[in-house]
C-alpha cells in the first residue's frame, strides 16, 4: 500500500513551489537537466527556501525526525567525558560543531564539560541556516546563558587554520549532497532532475565516465538494475575540515555502513531516504524544501578522506558499542534522582535503548575518529 503522506498547509505549498520555481530556473539555464546532487543541495540549501535554511521545525516529535541529541541528554554528556579526555591530551583547544541543529547538543555538552572542569576554550557552531543559528542561540541563551561569551558562530571556515581542538558532526554527513547511478545494459546511468508542464520529474542519462568507472569498482560484480549513491563533494569537504586544525581530534557520528555492506547485492535500490514528519519514504520530488533528503555514509569512503587529508583513522565503531565503554549506563545512573517519577526513569530507559540497541541507533550508527596529533 504507498504511504500516505500528511498534507501540507496552503503557506508550506506556497513555500515550496517558490522553491521549485528556483529549480526550474537553474534547471533551464542548464540546458534542460541537473544531477540529483544540485537538485538535492537546492532542496536543503537554497537560501532561505531550503529545507535547512527556512524556517521550518525540523527537530524533534513536532518536526521531522529526532536526532540522538533530541531524545535526552545522554549523548552530548557521554560525549562531553570524550571531549574531556581530548582535550587533556591536546592540553586546551575549541570545539567546533558541525551544524548544530536545534543547539541541544551543545548545551547539554557544555553543561558537562563545566562540572567536569575541562570547558574548551571556545565552542564554534559552524552553521550555513540563518534560521538554525538563530533558534540554537536561544537555545544556548536558555540553557547555559553564562556560557554564551565561548559561543561563536560561523557561517564558513575559518581563513586560518586553529591551532587544536576538536571537531565533531552528528548527522552531518548523510546530508552531503549525492549523486544515483544505476547500472544497465549498456553501462552506467546517473539519476537527474528535469521540468515537466507545470512541475518536476526525474529522468536517467549516461554517467561521465570517471563516475561511472567509479561507481562499477565500489559495485563489484554488474547488477542490471543495481542502484545506489555516491558523495563526489566528500573527498573536498573532508580536505576542507582537515585544513581547520593544525591539530586534533575529527569525530562523526550517523547512520551508515562499511562499503561491503553499502554495495552489498541485496541492497540493490540505494539508501536514499526522504524524511517528513516522521514518515521515511522515497518520493524525492514530493513538496521540494518541506522535507529531508539523506543518503547513508560510506563509512570507507570517508576513512579513505580523511587518510587523503593526512589525518589518521583511529576506529569506526558502532555507536551504541562506544557510547557503553565510555560510560553510558553510569552516566544515566547520576542522572536519576529519588523524586524522579516513574515516567522519568522509563524515559530515560528508552533513552539508552534508543541509542544502544543494534536494531535503534546502536548500531545502524557509527561512529568514526580521526585525529593528526603532534609526537
Amino acid at each position: 500500500m504507498p504511504l500516505k503522506l500528511p498534507e501540507p498547509t496552503a503557506e508550506e505549498k506556497a513555500h515550496s513551489l517558490r522553491l521549485q520555481a528556483q529549480i526550474q530556473q537553474e534547471i533551464a539555464a542548464a540546458g534542460g537537466w541537473i544531477p540529483f546532487s544540485r537538485y538535492m543541495e537546492l532542496c536543503l540549501y537554497t537560501p532561505g527556501l531550503g529545507y535547512y535554511s527556512a524556517g521550518l521545525h525540523k527537530f524533534g516529535a513536532k518536526g521531522d525526525f529526532v536526532t540522538a541529541p533530541e531524545l535526552g541528554p545522554l549523548f552530548a554528556r557521554t560525549l562531553a567525558r570524550v571531549f574531556r579526555e581530548r582535550l587533556k591530551r591536546l592540553g586546551s583547544g575549541v570545539i567546533v560543531e558541525l551544524g548544530g541543529g536545534s543547539g541541544r547538543f551543545a548545551a547539554d555538552a557544555l553543561q558537562a564539560l563545566e562540572k567536569l572542569d575541562c570547558l574548551p576554550e571556545s565552542w564554534l557552531m559552524l552553521e550555513r541556516s540563518a534560521d538554525l543559528r538563530q533558534r540554537q542561540f536561544e537555545t544556548l541563551r536558555e540553557r547555559v546563558p553564562h556560557l554564551l561569551k565561548r559561543i561563536e558562530w560561523l557561517e564558513r571556515l575559518p581563513d586560518k587554520p586553529l591551532p587544536r581542538g576538536i571537531i565533531f558532526g552528528n548527522e552531518v554527513l548523510d546530508a552531503l549532497p549525492v549523486e544515483i547511478l544505476r547500472l544497465d545494459e549498456t553501462g552506467v546511468l546517473q539519476r537527474g532532475i528535469t521540468s515537466y508542464q507545470q512541475g518536476l520529474q526525474t529522468c536517467w542519462q549516461t554517467a561521465p565516465e570517471s563516475l561511472a568507472e567509479l561507481f562499477q569498482q565500489r559495485v563489484g560484480e554488474p547488477i542490471p538494475g543495481y542502484t545506489s549513491e555516491i558523495c563526489p563533494l566528500l573527498p573536498e569537504w573532508i580536505q576542507a575540515l582537515g585544513g581547520l586544525l593544525e591539530e586534533g581530534y575529527w569525530l562523526f557520528s550517523d547512520y551508515g555502513y562499511p562499503r561491503s555492506a553499502y554495495y552489498h547485492p541485496q541492497r540493490r535500490n540505494g539508501t536514499l531516504q526522504c524524511h517528513y514528519r516522521h514518515r521515511a519514504h522515497e518520493s524525492v520530488l514530493f513538496w521540494p524544501g518541506l522535507q529531508d533528503i539523506t543518503a547513508h555514509v560510506d563509512f570507507d569512503a570517508v576513512s579513505e578522506a580523511c587518510q587523503s587529508a593526512a589525518l589518521q583513522v583511529d576506529f569506526i565503531r558502532y555507536q551504541g558499542e562506544f557510547l557503553l565503554d565510555n560510560g553510558l549506563t553510569e552516566l544515566a545512573q547520576t542522572l536519576l534522582y529519588p523524586q524522579d517519577t516513574t515516567s522519568d526513569h522509563i524515559k530515560m530507559i528508552n533513552e539508552i535503548k534508543q541509542l544502544t540497541l543494534p536494531g535503534e541507533m546502536g548500531e545502524r550508527f557509527l561512529l568514526l575518529q580521526a585525529s593528526r596529533l603532534k609526537s
